[in-house]
């Protein structure tokens, strides 16, 4: 009767799987994933019992041999030792004169960057105004050479170079008078003549905004970072600069060049020879 119940197919059954709307929480816990859970859980509750129970019974007056090598504080902590070996002068003013070393190299360094960085930037109008590559910031003089003397006094550069007083020491973009003055001829004479454009020229004429927006949105983000990076340089050259001097009057300090505070907050100075 058993070989014939076991001839017979009979159905498969299935685990039940994750609802979907679970599925966010991975895989269903089944029962010999919870038996598992459950014995480790038992084994750590039973592992914190004992040890909670030998603190509880734990003599602190036992002896021990380490006690008689064995130093406490003041607070009755007890201090061990860490294996650290005190060094002696020489070995220490070696590596402070290596540290310094690499602070001054490590500045020069940064120096060398927050210049190539001004380099790119000028200042006009209280903005800053990024640079393309290529293009120098250095200002360069113009020699004009006149007949005598007389002359030289009544020489005027706004007049030489036609352009504004003002901009007269521009090195860069400095427009003359004779554009502008053709400029706004030829702007009234286009706003006396209005003329209807096409849809075509409307459409370019809008995307040549939209292009010149975006260049000047990009422009203004360009200059928001170079400026942050700059600022950033700075304050840590100021950084080093402040880690050079405590490591040069620390080196000071060991040399006996110059006075402190002891131990003991007492303000001293090094005795210097009469002369």
């Amino acid at each position: 009767m058993s070989s014939m119940r076991n001839a017979v197919q009979r159905r498969n059954h299935k685990e039940r799987a994750q609802p979907l709307e679970r599925e966010k929480w991975g895989l269903l816990e089944k029962r010999k994933d919870y038996k598992l859970r459950a014995a480790d859980h038992k084994t750590k509750q039973k592992r914190l019992k004992l040890l909670k129970q030998k603190a509880t019974e734990r003599n602190p007056d036992e002896f021990s041999f380490k006690m008689m090598s064995s130093q406490v504080d003041s607070a009755g902590r007890r201090i061990t030792d860490r294996g650290n070996k005190a060094l002696s002068q020489d070995v220490v003013k070696l590596l402070k004169t290596q540290d310094l070393g690499y602070l001054r190299t490590t500045i020069q360094e940064l120096r060398n960057e927050r210049e190539q960085v001004e380099h790119r930037l000028i200042l006009d109008d209280n903005e800053l105004v990024v640079l393309k590559d290529g293009e120098d910031t250095r200002q360069g003089k113009h020699t004009v050479f006149v007949g005598d003397k007389e002359v030289q006094k009544k020489f005027k550069p706004d007049e030489w170079f036609g352009t504004a007083p003002e901009l007269v020491n521009r090195a860069w973009n400095r427009p003359r008078k004779e554009i502008e003055t053709d400029k706004n001829e030829w702007e009234t004479d286009e706003e006396s003549q209005p003329k209807k454009l096409s849809k075509k020229q409307l459409e370019a004429e809008l995307l040549a905004r939209k292009e010149e927006r975006a260049t000047t949105r990009r422009r203004e983000r360009a200059h928001e970072r170079v400026a942050a990076h700059l600022e950033g340089l700075k304050a840590r050259e100021r950084d080093l600069t402040i880690a050079i001097e405590e490591l040069e009057n620390q080196r000071a300090k060991m040399n006996n060049t110059i006075g402190g505070i002891n131990k003991h907050g007492v303000k001293f100075k090094i005795r210097e020879r009469k002369r």
